[in-house]
């Protein structure tokens, strides 16, 4: 089968010919339609500081799919649709009538925006240097997107009449100057959701963290299961995320949707195997 690889120890990712998985007692064999090209992906792809600590070479590389089920193992009991469950948190925050700070407009950081609107946020800020980014951002109710080499995130939480800094932040963009101005706006005893990865080694300004009293919480891989089925009631409820999804390719045209990826001017952008 086709399949897309990290082969090499330098920038570039490279698709091979591999056996198709085996699988197990407990386990379901898919077959892939559909991936999309996660920010983790771009970070492998450009083989970073990040990328050459952490990622095993050969490794096929995905984690963000559309399958179908062609195996079963013997003892899966049950196959469980989302739809039909429901969970407490969504990104273990309760974000009803709160002020959130989003900053990366990436597709997660996006996503978050509209997650947290949806969700009963009162004023959702997102900040980057994309303008195209952040006018999905506006498009998926962004209260305010604020372009960081233009506006001044103090000025716009003047014009939104907030006395005070934010209930909650969500770093997705990996920057170091962008997690410390997330820092310096946050509320006294704020909770931050720490998702983007940065290239290398950053300082960070303690001193916000401490006397501010923020709860920091690192969300690599997130609470899976819960994630998945409060956003499964949640676009049941109403929440559209389709206009996140900007360029769909086959996936002989992977190597242009990573350039699409990395020049930041799209979303979400998807590869279709069949």
């Amino acid at each position: 089968m086709k399949a897309l690889a990290k082969t090499k120890k330098e920038p570039g990712i490279w698709m091979i010919d591999a056996p198709e998985p085996e699988y197990g007692h407990n386990d379901l064999l898919i077959k892939i339609k559909i991936t999309a090209i996660c920010g983790t992906d771009v970070h492998i792809y450009n083989w970073d500081a990040w990328s050459q600590k952490t990622v095993p070479v050969p490794m096929i590389t995905g984690h963000e799919f559309v399958g179908t089920v062609i195996g079963i193992g013997d003892e899966v009991a049950a196959i469980f649709d989302p739809f039909g469950n429901a969970v407490h948190t969504a990104l273990s925050f309760n974000t009803v009538g709160e002020d959130v700070l989003i900053t990366g407009a990436g597709p997660i950081g996006i996503m978050a925006a509209a997650v947290v609107k949806h969700a009963g946020a009162r004023y959702v800020i997102i900040t980057d240097v994309n303008d195209y980014r952040l006018n999905l951002a506006r498009q998926m109710g962004a209260t305010r997107a604020g372009n960081i080499k233009n506006d001044n995130l103090e000025e716009i939480m003047g014009e939104l009449h907030m006395l005070e800094g934010f209930d909650i932040g969500m770093e997705m963009s990996g920057n170091p100057s962008a997690q410390n101005q997330l820092f310096h706006c946050m509320n006294n005893g704020g909770r931050v959701a720490m998702l983007g990865i940065p290239p290398g080694e950053t300082q960070v300004n303690w001193n916000d963290i401490i006397f501010k009293g923020l709860l920091l919480k690192g969300i690599y891989g997130r609470e899976m299961f819960e994630t998945w089925y409060k956003m499964a009631a949640m676009i049941r409820s109403g929440l559209d995320i389709t206009r996140i999804i900007t360029h769909r390719l086959p996936i002989d045209e992977f190597e242009k949707g990573f350039e699409i990826m990395a020049s930041g001017q799209s979303g979400k952008v998807l590869l279709y195997w069949e």
